[in-house]
């Protein structure tokens, strides 16, 4: 049976950080760009308001969420999907259904008024997801790389 951890606690302390190892390959099938020092990455991302809920089915990462809750001017709180994935081996089973949802509970458990998320123009199989799930695209996202 498919459960969700909270690897992170609200304040983002690792507390289960037996599982951050577990998620690494499956956060690398959507960022394959990251540092090999992962440890030390996810805590940088914790440390600056991530935090990272997995779905899990016994010792197995099935899939990730790395999130954050925040507030501006736009959304007002709002909870931030930085990271979604499900392990390829898993997909459309329910997997990304089960973590969206989680975000969605821990966004109203948080006062959140909106979840948020963006996601690469060539993931067309993610927003099919997306949309199936109830999101809509509200906005452009711009991006000017600094170096």
């Amino acid at each position: 049976m498919t459960a969700l951890v909270e690897v992170t606690d609200r304040r983002g302390r690792l507390v289960y950080p037996e599982w951050l190892p577990r998620a690494e390959a499956v956060h690398r099938q959507l960022r394959p760009q990251m540092p090999a020092d992962y440890p030390a990455k996810m805590q940088r991302v914790f440390e600056g308001g991530g935090r990272m809920l997995l779905a899990v089915e016994g010792p197995r990462v099935l899939g990730v969420a790395v999130w954050r809750s925040t507030e501006n001017t736009f959304a007002g709180l709002y909870l931030y999907v930085d990271d979604l994935v499900v392990d390829e081996s898993a997909r459309s089973r329910g997997t990304g259904r089960l973590l969206l949802s989680g975000c969605e509970k821990l966004a109203r458990e948080l006062g959140c008024a909106a979840l948020l998320l963006e996601s690469g123009t060539q993931r067309t199989q993610a927003h099919k997801f997306y949309f199936r799930e109830g999101m809509t695209i509200d906005s452009f996202s711009f991006r000017k790389k600094l170096g």
